[in-house]
């Protein structure tokens, strides 16, 4: 059964296209252009009442039943819990991914996209650039760190962390960041990209970019 995704060109929307076409489960993309506002029509706040994307509806659900999730993190793990993929069985191997999920939730998103808020704002606030800049290089660091001895976030094994994370790297142009300065993020990053699922998966909607 097709799960519909209701998505736009963003980084979490791209999230769970790749994810969809990793784990191949059939899936249709719903455009919502928060360009336009429709994030905010009845239709998609009954199924993300937080008026953000992505959300998607899945008709075979738990028991069946079709079920909606929002909230990008709670959409892959949902489907990682679903199709029994890409979240590592190994306890201690889990507790890795949640963290770099939620680390990518609470920090390599949230400081990123407040980079792309002010570099676009129609008045440049030279401080809120500097800060959140400053903040997202930290971050770049953070992973880099990370990644010194590992092929993925999880050691050998791929899994919705790294999902999770790579469409954010993928507008390090954006960020002011320099891959150059962050080797092991590079290498990750050139990896993940050479997916033909993750190639797919940002693609969504055109390969439009936002």
């Amino acid at each position: 059964m097709t799960i519909e995704l209701y998505l736009w060109a963003t980084p979490n929307g791209r999230k769970i296209s790749i994810m969809l076409e990793e784990v191949g489960l059939p899936y249709e993309e719903k455009s919502v252009n928060i360009g336009k506002g429709e994030q905010f029509e009845p239709n998609f706040l009954a199924i993300s009442p937080n008026n953000r994307i992505p959300a998607i509806i899945d008709p075979d659900g738990p028991g069946g039943k079709p079920v909606s999730v929002f909230e990008s993190a709670a959409i892959l793990l949902y489907l990682g819990e679903k199709t029994g993929e890409l979240i590592p069985t190994d306890p201690r191997k889990r507790i890795a991914c949640l963290e770099w999920l939620m680390w990518q939730m609470g920090g390599m998103g949230p400081m990123p996209g407040q980079v792309h808020h002010f570099l676009s704002a129609k008045e440049e606030v030279p401080y809120a650039i500097e800060r959140y800049v400053k903040e997202t290089h930290r971050l770049y660091g953070v992973l880099d760190g990370h990644l010194a001895d590992k092929e993925f976030c999880v050691g050998s094994e791929y899994s919705i962390a790294d999902i999770a994370i790579v469409p954010w790297v993928q507008r390090h142009g954006r960020h002011r960041t320099d891959l150059n300065d962050y080797p092991n993020v590079k290498r990750w990053f050139e990896s993940l990209m050479a997916r033909p699922a993750v190639e797919k998966g940002m693609s969504c909607l055109g390969g439009i970019n936002l």
